[in-house]
């Protein structure tokens, strides 16, 4: 990963364009998405477009721009001014993008998918925009039009739940259920009011929860992320802590990131037991099948043990020689 996504907030601004024409019009429209408070130098003479900026500045040279409010720079000329106006960012360590030119940028405008509070940027290090494009179309067909719904929902009950779950993993364990189940389905199909009472009953009707979850074993076969079931990514992506057999870096990637990350050794069975007795959601990784005949002590911890099937099951269809 060469790029680090993060998210900017722009609304104090200014983020300063610099530029004329369709490149500029479209990251000024992009930018006013974003609520940003932007500075437009243009000088191409024409009348501001009605998507205007909160100001617009005529006649003034690249090196005469002022950059020192400025919480990021978008160059859009076109042209060798687009690098004076990036050197100048760069050394005030102000972060800039220049169009079509990633050599010259510190950072990447990305490909965004919007459905507001909720927001997916991709991106491709500025080296297929096509791409990016052609994976955005896809990634919008496949979130529901309200998902923004659902998450400003969950964030004005966020500070509620905390009164009622003291708890990280509790208050965690809680959004999960409303949003694979029947609460986030109710939002999501168009019932908002329907869904947030159902929501404010939930969070009065917290109850302690039971302090061992069952342990998730799962068999990674030889090690590849790409044959993984559904089911195994979605156990890794709840585990608190990940119990493995060195099955390699590419699957323990699929994890969450917040999970711990234990090697199987002689001290595992004093480790599992502990874990399972705080309460935490645990899943034992291994190599090959999930056989909880190998690890006796599993059975020992107090917990159910659940077998989830890690890799997709592959049919091998064999050549058949025809007899001469």
């Amino acid at each position: 990963m060469r790029y680090f996504p993060v998210f900017l907030d722009l609304v104090a601004g200014p983020v300063v364009l610099v530029g004329s024409g369709a490149a500029a019009l479209a990251k000024l429209r992009l930018l006013r998405a974003a609520n940003a408070r932007v500075r437009w130098y243009r000088n191409d003479g024409a009348a501001p477009p009605c998507e205007e900026a909160h100001e617009v500045i005529s006649g003034v040279a690249p090196d005469a721009v002022n950059l020192t409010d400025a919480v990021a720079v978008v160059a859009a000329e076109g042209s060798p001014a687009d690098e004076v106006v990036a050197a100048r960012a760069r050394a005030l360590r102000i972060p800039v993008n220049v169009v079509d030119r990633p050599e010259l940028s510190t950072f990447i405008v990305p490909a965004i998918v919007d459905r507001g509070d909720v927001v997916v940027a991709i991106g491709t290090g500025g080296l297929a925009p096509v791409l990016a494009r052609r994976l955005r179309a896809r990634i919008e067909a496949l979130l529901p039009a309200r998902i923004g719904e659902l998450a400003g929902l969950m964030g004005r009950y966020r500070s509620r739940l905390a009164r009622a779950l003291p708890t990280y993993a509790a208050r965690r364990r809680f959004w999960e259920r409303i949003v694979d189940g029947p609460i986030g389905a109710a939002l999501l199909a168009g019932r908002p009011l329907a869904a947030e009472a159902a929501l404010a009953r939930a969070i009065g009707n917290t109850q302690p929860e039971n302090p061992r979850s069952p342990i998730v074993l799962i068999g990674a076969g030889l090690g590849d992320p790409d044959l993984l079931t559904l089911r195994a990514l979605n156990a890794l992506q709840d585990a608190d802590v990940i119990f493995h057999e060195n099955v390699g870096a590419a699957v323990l990637d699929c994890a969450r990131r917040e999970a711990e990350r234990v090697v199987i050794t002689g001290a595992a069975e004093q480790e599992v037991h502990a874990a399972v007795r705080a309460g935490r959601r645990v899943v034992v990784l291994v190599r090959g099948d999930a056989d909880a005949d190998r690890f006796p002590f599993l059975r020992a911890a107090g917990a159910a043990i659940v077998r989830v099937p890690g890799v997709a099951a592959l049919t091998i269809a064999l050549p058949v020689q025809e007899a001469a």
